[in-house]
């Protein structure tokens, strides 16, 4: 007699034999992976424009170092509003989530998990995120909540509009901010800038990361800025990370970066260069590890602004 068989609860795109799916107490599983404690590059691509912003404030304070609790906190809340965001997402997309190969062994359009459990969890995860939050000035907090308007629109935009990763980049952008209003108590030109530059990249990445799903996407109806932009993706991202190098620079520019911070911006330019020419329309699978390289190239950005503050405060 043939044995049944085994249904795989995995999301396709998480990371192979991570933690929650080996070491993680069964009950709990469908839960982290509503947070995607599974795929930590989501919570790295949020919390990256924190750290880049709270180094760029650094830079133009005149300090040597990034706020280390400031650099604690954006961690922790990263963590806790990616999982409370992607859990909103989730709830609002499951019966389109059931119609992409990708997302139909999700916990809510697999039925691990229901819309009213789910809501809970989103407004546990919330509650952290707020209390990170608080610890902040009365400007940051300010910032910070008005991001939930970009973050509560952005389900629905796939439905209607032809570029939905432009209110995810409006979303996904918005530590640019924080790292500067948190240490200065106001926006200035330069987090402006980080935070134009920033919106370039969250676009062209999300750009690359939605060509997985490009053939599911033309059958169930859903729009995105791969659909959007067909055969000419390539030059679409390219002319995405290109605006976002050069806003990122006029960045630090105006926060006083000197020539450390100005290689740290070219490296993470060379970087997203080579995401382009490795880019190639129809590879779904080549797609998803130019997405998750967008950690280094956040990193990369990171340790030059960083090393910037330093290298000035040694001056």
């Amino acid at each position: 007699m043939t044995a049944p068989p085994v249904v795989e609860d995995r999301v396709a795109d998480a990371v192979s034999g991570h933690w929650v799916d080996r070491r993680a107490p069964r009950p709990a599983r469908p839960y982290l992976r509503l947070a995607r404690i599974d795929r930590p590059i989501g919570w790295w691509l949020l919390l990256l424009p924190c750290w880049w912003s709270s180094a760029l404030a650094a830079i133009a304070a005149g300090r040597a170092l990034p706020d280390p609790w400031h650099l604690v906190l954006f961690l922790v809340g990263a963590i806790a509003m990616r999982g409370a965001g992607s859990t909103y997402n989730d709830i609002a997309d499951r019966d389109l989530d059931a119609q992409v190969a990708r997302t139909r062994n999700r916990p809510l359009p697999s039925g691990q998990v229901r819309a009213r459990q789910a809501a809970v969890f989103l407004v546990v995860q919330a509650l952290v995120g707020l209390a990170v939050l608080v610890q902040f000035n009365a400007v940051a907090i300010a910032v910070g909540v008005a991001s939930l308007v970009p973050v509560a629109i952005y389900p629905f935009m796939k439905r209607v509009m032809p570029m939905p990763q432009l209110v995810l980049g409006l979303a996904f952008s918005w530590g640019a901010l924080m790292g500067w209003v948190a240490l200065f108590g106001g926006l200035q030109a330069p987090a402006l800038l980080l935070y134009g530059g920033t919106v370039a990249w969250v676009i062209g990445y999300d750009t690359i990361y939605a060509l997985q799903d490009i053939e599911d996407d033309e059958i169930a109806g859903i729009r995105s800025s791969a659909r959007f932009f067909g055969e000419r993706v390539r030059l679409a991202v390219g002319l995405c990370y290109g605006a976002a190098a050069a806003l990122v620079f006029a960045a630090g520019w105006q926060a006083g970066m000197g020539m450390v911070g100005a290689l740290g911006v070219g490296l993470f330019a060379a970087h997203l260069g080579w995401q382009v020419r490795r880019l190639r329309a129809r590879d779904g699978h080549g797609a998803l590890g130019l997405f998750r390289s967008n950690r280094d190239a956040g990193l990369i950005l990171f340790a030059g602004l960083a090393a910037d503050a330093a290298w000035q405060g040694l001056l």
